[in-house]
């Protein structure tokens, strides 16, 4: 047994030294979002190029294999949750996928991410497909190779698919889709014939881009995002970089007349932000120091940004604050005019900003086209004409340039296939945590009028984030909630929500 502890204990260092120089990577590539000039993109892929192919080289290599074969009596005996047999059981399926991924793979992989996202950048600032389009050829080519070297029969969306939300297929995917998006299309058309509109036009009124910096930096702290250990910068595309447990990149993008964007981005990427501060830090670069899944951690950024922002609660207790930082933008504006401002239903052409309704159709959209474009069933070149076709049928409505089609997002341009459909996952799991945190925590909207966040966030760090990827992401969500995942809180919660504001 002591052979065996000192190989768990070599184990996790040698698991701690390769998180360090893949947070390395992680520098770097948040350079690129946010400060790095597009003259730098050459060297910036070479760069990444070496250190994806070094962490390669030591997540694969024939020594962590030995140190897991060593190190597996010390869980012998111990419960499966338990720390020591659940980082053995992850960091064993860790090292199998990795040692199918041959370095170099991994390092033509880094490179390409790095020139495509600059390409894709340009591409949509000058709203031009064709200087995107052999990038995308080349990073689904990439992806399909890849996806293929990891799977054992599967098929390679299914192999990628593992990567983001463990356990899951296409064709569960599929099953949970096709039910749900008939649910949203019908509340959609229920909405859609009340005949009751949404006045936002007072939410255009302009605000100054640094004043709304500031204020989503408070409002966000307001939420429990740790700016000790965090901070929040300028993007073209929203996101969240985790560098080490003490150091949290956020990022959003402002616009002086759509203020609500750039405050729900913030909000949105707080939620990761706090996920990632919640995970136990003495347990850096293993598993347990890990999200359980892309779907758990989009279930927290659209908790905070949807359950949590668009509450009335929330809006009673910002709205003041809002006055104050933005003379003049919100005079004569009530709470519940916000409520209804911020729950309008509307087909929007982007993503990012639609409601919570048609939100999903973007998604389904994605899924689709992604799969398509791994099988060859749609060639790159097709892609435009393809995604403004299923667009105009989903929503009635073409884009007009490719900017607001299928430029606007940057997941592929990095080469993140199979990334889409975990927002949806994200939102299912969300609403269900919700709900059975306001059983729990009983009037959670009184708390957010009152400016009081913490019980939710402290919930929610007992029940998801100090747990990293002890369990499966289903089987989570069943002990957090005390059911398995299902969309029907969040159809529940879209149907209370268009009662309110729609009366339908």
């Amino acid at each position: 047994m002591e052979r065996a502890e000192r190989a768990f204990r070599k184990l996790l260092a040698h698991l701690r030294d390769t998180a360090t120089m893949q947070a390395t990577v992680s520098l770097l590539n948040w350079d690129q979002e946010t400060h790095m000039p597009p003259g730098g993109a050459g060297l910036r892929a070479d760069q990444l190029a070496q250190l994806a192919e070094l962490v390669q080289k030591r997540r694969s290599s024939r020594a962590v294999g030995r140190l897991l074969e060593d190190a597996q009596p010390f869980a012998e005996g111990r419960a499966p949750d338990s720390d020591e047999a659940a980082i053995l059981r992850e960091a064993r399926r860790d090292f199998d996928r990795a040692a199918r991924i041959p370095p170099k793979l991994a390092a033509e992989r880094a490179r390409l991410r790095s020139l495509a996202r600059a390409a894709w950048a340009e591409a949509r600032e000058r709203k031009d497909y064709a200087i995107f389009l052999p990038w995308l050829g080349k990073t689904f080519d990439l992806m399909r190779r890849w996806g293929e070297a990891l799977s054992r029969g599967e098929p390679p969306y299914d192999a990628l698919l593992e990567d983001y939300e463990p356990g899951q297929t296409a064709a569960g995917l599929r099953a949970l889709f096709g039910p749900l998006e008939g649910s949203l299309r019908a509340l959609l058309r229920r909405i859609q014939a009340s005949g009751r509109t949404v006045d936002s036009a007072p939410l255009s009124r302009p605000c100054p881009i640094d004043a709304q910096r500031a204020f989503a930096r408070s409002a966000t702290a307001a939420l429990g995002f740790d700016y000790g250990r965090g901070t929040l910068h300028d993007t073209l595309h929203p996101f969240c970089s985790t560098l080490a447990p003490g150091d949290i990149r956020l990022t959003s993008r402002y616009s002086e007349t759509a203020f609500l964007d750039g405050f729900f981005s913030a909000l949105h990427e707080a939620g990761h932000g706090i996920y990632e501060q919640g995970l136990p830090a003495d347990r850096y670069g293993t598993p347990l120091c890990d999200a359980c899944s892309y779907g758990i951690h989009e279930s927290q950024s659209r908790l905070f940004e949807n359950l949590v922002g668009r509450s009335l609660g929330f809006w009673r207790h910002f709205l003041p604050r809002a006055r104050d930082a933005f003379p003049g933008a919100f005079d004569g504006i009530r709470p519940e005019a916000v409520y209804r401002a911020v729950n309008e239903v509307a087909p929007s052409f982007i993503r990012v900003d639609a409601d919570e309704v048609t939100y999903n159709l973007h998604i389904f959209l994605r899924f689709d086209l992604e799969q398509a474009l791994m099988t060859e069933d749609l060639a790159p070149a097709d892609l435009p004409g393809a995604w403004n076709e299923r667009f105009t049928k989903a929503f009635g409505m073409t884009p007009g340039d490719d900017a607001e089609g299928c430029l606007q997002d940057i997941h592929w341009s990095i080469g993140l296939v199979g990334y889409f459909p975990t927002y949806t996952l994200g939102n299912v799991y969300a609403a269900q945590l919700h709900d059975r945190a306001r059983r729990d925590l009983g009037d959670l909207e009184g708390a957010f009028a009152r400016g009081e966040f913490a019980p939710l966030r402290e919930w929610l760090a007992a029940r998801i984030h100090r747990h990293g990827r002890r369990y499966p992401p289903a089987e989570l969500i069943e002990r957090a909630t005390g059911a398995p995942p299902s969309p029907e809180p969040l159809l529940s919660h879209l149907e209370r929500r268009a009662a309110e504001v729609y009366g339908v």
